[in-house]
């Protein structure tokens, strides 16, 4: 069975302030029911930068053994096509708790989700939200509403080429409005 997994390297902040809470909204499409996708926050608690961080924050070091921020794994899609939606965020509240921006989407979506689940994507204590796929366009709203700072949103769909076929790890960079990620993919056989 072929899985692929998810990991962020790391994020550059492009504003001149040095002082930030960052989290990350992630969207997926749901690894077993058509029509359905997952939504979480992470990690747990916001990342803190400090000035002594110049704006970037390196999930990946040069170490051995290091890895990036985990976000998924699952098993590769028949259609060999997986779409990820990445919001990132600036928390401007020092306790944010995560757990309430997640209930905070799950109330803004009424009639469109299904539930907390865990367990799903290789995760087994981060909670992931169900929703339909029509939902999708609805959570930018809800996040409009809260009164957190939005630094970016980066879709990280992939369709898993031949380039999977010669290394088994792709590293892509995008660009969101405040941000830049760095985030890769990687197959296992």
């Amino acid at each position: 069975m072929t899985t692929v997994r998810l990991e962020i390297d790391n994020i550059t902040i492009h504003r001149p302030k040095k002082r930030w809470q960052l989290y990350f909204v992630i969207i997926a499409d749901h690894p077993t029911e058509e029509g359905k996708m997952i939504v979480t926050t992470l990690p747990q608690n916001p990342i803190k930068l400090v000035p002594f961080n110049n704006n970037v924050y390196q999930f990946d070091t040069e170490q051995e053994g290091s890895e990036g921020m985990f976000i998924m794994s699952r098993k590769m899609p028949k259609s060999r096509e997986l779409n990820v939606h990445i919001y990132v965020r600036h928390s401007r509240n020092d306790a944010r708790d995560l757990g309430k921006v997640l209930k905070n989407i799950e109330s803004g979506l009424i009639g469109e989700s299904f539930g907390i689940v865990t367990d799903i994507v290789g995760t087994a204590t981060t909670p992931w939200l169900v929703i339909t796929k029509k939902a999708v366009g609805l959570v930018g709203t809800v996040l409009a509403k809260i009164s957190d700072r939005d630094m970016g949103f980066i879709s990280a769909f992939e369709r898993f080429g031949p380039e999977f076929e010669s290394q088994t790890e792709v590293d892509r960079s995008k660009d969101g409005a405040d941000c830049t990620l760095v985030y890769s993919w990687s197959v296992d056989k």
